[in-house]
């Protein structure tokens, strides 16, 4: 293909955003459970992607099943004009820890049994593995890409899917300290492409003002 050629491939960007703040006062790593809806901030946060986004040049805007993925997605659909679609590939990773308690006291990992589960952090051994997660978002990111040429489109998705879809990007590996994720609550990983070709991979956190100061359950 010439230079010439490749120039007028056109410019395409798929936005992956973390969903807002969920209600879990209990800190439940709720994984794929139904009943978990946004909180009072985790609202907030979503009428803030709807105007992050007000002067973006959206084609669709699209939301992992889940209700705190649809509540997140709301407000940017709303603000298009647009129909609010529905993927199951952009679905929460699975995870053997689902529904349990993580963290200091009576959290699970203080538990000997469930070590047995953590022997493997590069599949993870815990849940679905990295390279799967990553072949179901990639398949979604193309498809959205491909239906929006020279546009833009918005895909509502959570950390560890976006997180492993931004390490293959990159060309890092998918094996991580889930601490050091840059991957916030309500942020935006946007991929930018010309023509099918990766171009870059940029990052924003359209609510660092609204962030709580007590980091939630990792991967929630």
């Amino acid at each position: 293909m010439s230079a010439q050629s490749r120039t007028e491939q056109p410019r395409t960007t798929v936005h992956l955003v973390r969903h807002g703040e969920v209600h879990n006062p209990e800190g439940v790593l709720y994984g794929r459970l139904p009943g978990f809806h946004l909180s009072d901030r985790g609202r907030k946060m979503a009428e803030r992607l709807g105007e992050h986004f007000a002067d973006a040049d959206l084609a669709s805007v699209t939301a992992s099943p889940l209700e705190r993925a649809q509540e997140t997605a709301t407000p940017i659909a709303r603000a298009h004009g647009l129909r609010l679609g529905t993927d199951e590939r952009v679905l929460e990773a699975g995870n053997s820890f689902q529904g349990k308690v993580i963290g200091q006291g009576r959290g699970l990992l203080r538990n000997p049994r469930a070590w047995l589960l953590l022997w493997n952090p590069v599949r993870p051994s815990w849940g679905e593995p990295y390279t799967a997660q990553v072949r179901r978002m990639t398949a979604a990111v193309r498809d959205a890409r491909d239906a929006a040429p020279g546009r833009e489109a918005v895909i509502v998705s959570h950390q560890l899917p976006i997180w492993a879809t931004r390490c293959t990007a990159e060309d890092r590996r998918l094996w991580h300290d889930p601490r050091k994720r840059e991957c916030a609550l309500a942020s935006v990983t946007s991929l930018h492409f010309e023509g099918q070709r990766l171009l870059a991979v940029s990052y924003a956190e359209p609510c660092a003002d609204l962030l709580p100061s007590v980091p939630q359950v990792p991967g929630a």
